[in-house]
C-alpha cells in the first residue's frame, strides 16, 4: 500500500495527525482545483479553504478498495464543494476549456462505445485524449447538471423514475453531487461486460431479455449478472 493509502487509512482511523499530512501533502491539488475558479469575487485563500474540505471530504469517503487513483476521486469532490460554494451566489462559471474537453470527451466516448461494444473507462479515454485523468473527470464534472442523479429515465404510470432511484433506494435518501460522482468511479471499477449491462440496464432503459438477446446469453444468465454487479457496486459505494 502506498503512502497517500496509508494515510487515508490512517485518517478513516481518527488519526489527525495522518489528516494535518495528507491535506499539507496535497496542497497542489486543492490549488490547482482553486485556481480555475479565481476572479469569481473570492478570495483565494477562501476557495482553498473550501476545496480543502472537499479534499477530506474525499479522504473519509474514499474506499480502498477502489481501482481508482485517490487523485482521480478526490478532483470532482473538491471542485464539487467549491461549485457548491459559489453556487448560492450564482457566480460559478466552467471555463472554455473544461466545456471543449468535456464535448470531445462525450464525442470520443460514444464513438469508442460504439466501436467496441461496450465504454471506455476513464483512464482509456483519458489516454486517447491526451489528457490526465484527473483533468478529465473534472470536465466530465463541469459537462453535467448538478442534479444529473435526477434525471428522468423513465416515465412510469403514475410518476417518473430517476436514475438514482433505480441504482439504490438508500441512495436516493442521501442522494447528492458526491453520490454521482463515487456511482460513476465505482461503474470505472468494473469490468468492460460488467460496465456495458449497466449502461444497458440503467442508463438505457434496456431490459434483461432484451440484454440478454444482444450479449447472446439468456435472461436468467442475466438477472444473475446484474444481482451480482449491484452487490458488488454496494459494496465498494461502501
Amino acid at each position: 500500500m502506498d503512502r497517500t493509502l496509508q494515510l487515508i487509512k490512517k485518517v478513516q482511523e481518527g488519526d489527525e495527525k495522518a489528516k494535518e499530512l495528507i491535506i499539507a501533502e496535497n496542497q497542489g491539488l486543492v490549488w490547482s482545483v482553486a485556481r480555475r475558479f479565481l476572479n469569481r469575487g473570492y478570495e483565494a485563500d477562501d476557495l482553498f479553504q473550501i476545496g480543502a474540505i472537499g479534499l477530506l471530504k474525499s479522504v473519509y469517503k474514499f474506499n480502498l478498495n477502489y481501482d481508482v487513483k485517490f487523485s482521480t476521486y478526490a478532483v470532482p469532490m473538491i471542485m464539487g464543494e467549491i461549485k457548491r460554494f459559489l453556487r448560492d451566489d450564482g457566480m460559478i462559471k466552467v471555463s472554455r476549456h473544461l466545456k471543449e474537453l468535456s464535448i470531445r470527451a462525450k464525442f470520443l466516448q460514444e464513438k469508442l462505445t460504439s466501436e467496441h461494444g461496450a465504454p471506455p473507462t476513464i483512464n482509456e479515454l483519458a489516454s486517447a485524449l491526451e489528457v490526465s485523468s484527473e483533468d478529465l473527470v473534472m470536465a466530465l464534472d463541469a459537462g453535467r447538471e448538478v442534479e444529473s442523479l435526477y434525471q428522468t429515465v423513465h416515465r412510469g404510470e403514475r410518476e417518473p423514475v430517476f436514475l438514482i432511484d433505480k441504482l439504490s433506494e438508500k441512495d436516493a435518501e442521501q442522494g447528492s453531487l458526491d453520490d454521482n460522482i463515487a456511482i460513476r468511479q465505482v461503474i470505472a471499477s468494473l469490468k468492460p461486460k460488467e460496465q456495458q449491462i449497466v449502461f444497458m440496464r440503467y442508463f438505457h432503459d434496456k431490459t434483461q431479455s432484451e440484454i440478454a438477446k444482444e450479449i447472446g446469453v439468456s435472461q436468467v444468465q442475466i438477472s444473475r449478472l446484474e444481482k451480482r454487479i449491484l452487490k458488488t457496486m454496494r459494496e465498494r459505494f461502501g
